[in-house]
């Protein structure tokens, strides 16, 4: 009995809690509000991060809460903040918030909306906010100018300068240059060019320029490098006079023959010519190839850069051939035939200098160009040696030999 007794007095003592706990009110809550409701005015919402120098934008569009007065940015901690009324509850408008005198960093931003009674939104949260500033912009190099083909100048005021493609966030190149009166000019170079006409361009003068960029879409600053670069040495290219070539017969140098001559190839005609008016060594291997011919340019030129070869309109073309030259022949003639094996020995300790060695893999009719040695000697005299002909007959046949020198 005693037992049953304790059992129901536990069971009746959890009935009186159950009850006690059922008669809360559900509204009893209110007590901790001190009587009042908690009120959200609405969030700003879609934002977005537009950075600059040392600055940065915010944007949102506004909440549709009429009640909402003001929106109130925070950062570092809740440690600023910036406050911007509350001009508009379209969400189609968008509210700016620029904030500046900001460190070169990456920071957090908290919004919130407040309601003329204090009320606060809950918070919209903006990561990875960027300002960028000096070291962002020592990171910048100006827009790489093409360095096979840095420019083309073919007159005395006419260039062409060339870049590759930029960076996506590239916005301008801008060039600056001296012009043919001796002032200052300045061209502007879109992303989308990558080439500038100079039509007015001073010879000998240099050419900077100098590139900006924005750190990504929509920024609101452009940073340009911290340096200007220069244009390499600019120079033209100008065709050797050739009103002033001699022919010089050497020894050992072919002759011209079926009533052909040397002279022909400097005529100045630039396509393939037929016979006669050719230049056609005398007989198959006579004298046997190698064989060279000699000119006289009439003119010491300090940078000759480029010759082209023409052959004949048919056939007997040469195929290997090599350019020599030198400012005085006195004491400098090769007693040895082209064809010795010590010959290029010779012609180099005598004081020529090779300009260049070339083969040709076509039929040899067509102009050949082709650069020469960089950084060659002073050169009045010419000995062009040909090695072999497309065809090996034992001839050479020549339209043209053009040689341009650049100033």
């Amino acid at each position: 009995m005693e037992t049953r007794t304790k059992i129901s007095v536990y069971v009746f003592l959890i009935l009186l809690l159950q009850i006690a706990a059922c008669s809360k009110k559900p509204t009893d809550f209110r007590k901790f509000l001190a009587g009042s409701e908690i009120i959200y005015p609405g969030a700003a919402n879609q934002t977005q991060v537009l950075p600059g120098n040392y600055r940065l934008e915010l944007t949102w569009h506004p909440s549709a809460d009429p009640s909402v007065a003001k929106y109130v940015v925070y950062w570092n901690n809740y440690a600023d903040s910036l406050t911007v009324p509350a001009t508009s509850h379209n969400p189609a408008d968008t509210v700016k918030c620029l904030i500046s005198k900001l460190q070169e960093y990456t920071y957090t931003f908290f919004i919130n909306s407040y309601d003329n009674a204090g009320n606060k939104s809950i918070s919209t949260e903006i990561d990875n906010a960027r300002a960028y500033g000096s070291i962002y912009q020592a990171s910048l190099i100006n827009r790489p100018i093409n360095r096979d083909t840095p420019y083309i100048y073919t007159s005395d005021s006419f260039l062409v300068l060339k870049f590759v493609a930029p960076d996506t966030i590239n916005i301008t190149t801008t060039i600056n240059y001296t012009n043919m009166q001796g002032n200052a000019e300045q061209k502007v170079l879109p992303p989308a060019v990558d080439s500038v006409l100079i039509t007015d361009y001073h010879h000998g003068t240099p050419v900077v320029y100098q590139s900006s960029y924005i750190p990504v879409r929509g920024a609101i600053d452009t940073f340009i490098t911290t340096h200007v670069d220069t244009v390499p040495s600019i120079y033209r290219i100008i065709m050797c006079n050739k009103s002033l070539f001699k022919a010089v017969n050497l020894p050992h140098d072919l002759v011209a023959g079926f009533g052909t001559s040397l002279p022909q190839i400097w005529d100045g005609t630039m396509t393939p010519k037929g016979y006669p008016n050719i230049f056609h060594s005398d007989g198959s291997g006579n004298p046997p190839l190698p064989g060279t011919i000699t000119m006289d340019m009439g003119a010491t030129y300090n940078n000759l850069v480029k010759v082209e070869e023409i052959g004949r309109n048919c056939c007997h073309n040469p195929k290997e051939f090599e350019v020599w030259g030198i400012a005085d022949t006195t004491g400098a003639i090769s007693s040895l035939l082209p064809g010795n094996s010590g010959w290029k020995a010779d012609m180099t300790a005598k004081g020529w200098a090779e300009l260049g060695d070339f083969t040709r893999t076509d039929d040899g009719i067509a102009p050949y160009d082709a650069l020469l040695n960089s950084n060659p000697p002073p050169v009045r005299f010419l000995i062009v040696r040909f090695v072999s002909d497309v065809d090996n007959s034992g001839y050479i046949n020549l339209s043209q030999m053009t040689f341009w020198y650049k100033q």
